[in-house]
């Protein structure tokens, strides 16, 4: 038998697009045990909305662009927005330009936005693999339907998918203050 290995070309992998996101699989649970490796477009005005994962491991990396993360327990979890937190020791959230990477374990709260005016593209992995996979393809299913997000059918989604959704997911255009307009 004879091993080979994975080439992905640039622009090349099953993408899943919608106005909220643009996402490649690069490589699936189909090709490793070990994690799932997406590219993702990040369009201004999307924010994430800070959550946590109970058993997925994710690694942010950022290509293009500029996003506001954080990846901390802050001292208050306030449910409207994770833009103001701050952590007992004094983190808060930090403008990632290229080359910042964001290591997320397990029960970790953590975010992202892009309140710039122009999008921005991560290397996305998560740890076990097909987990963010069927995640994904639903989730843009969902984002995908055309008007107003069915923030019903969103809770629903991430509640079978062990996330904790703790501030609330946002896409639109950016508002006059730098935050996303809420949808």
């Amino acid at each position: 038998m004879t091993l080979s290995g994975l080439v992905v070309p640039p622009g090349e992998g099953r993408t899943l697009s919608t106005p909220a996101q643009h996402v490649t699989f690069k490589v699936t649970g189909e090709h490793t045990t070990t994690a799932s490796t997406f590219e993702v477009v990040v369009p201004p005005g999307f924010d994430v909305g800070a959550h946590t994962h109970g058993r997925a491991e994710e690694l942010f990396y950022l290509l293009e662009g500029e996003l506001d993360v954080l990846a901390f327990e802050p001292e208050v979890r306030t449910a409207d927005s994770w833009h103001g937190w701050r952590s007992a020791d004094g983190r808060r959230a930090v403008r990632a330009t290229p080359g910042t990477l964001m290591l997320v374990p397990p029960g970790c709260p953590h975010a992202f936005a892009n309140l710039s005016g122009r999008p921005a593209r991560l290397l996305f992995q998560v740890a076990p693999p097909t987990y963010h996979e069927t995640y994904f393809e639903e989730l843009m299913e969902i984002l995908g339907s055309g008007g107003p997000v069915d923030h019903e059918a969103v809770e629903q989604l991430r509640v079978r998918y062990d996330i904790e959704q703790i501030t609330p997911l946002r896409h639109d255009a950016v508002a006059q203050e730098g935050h996303p307009a809420a949808p």
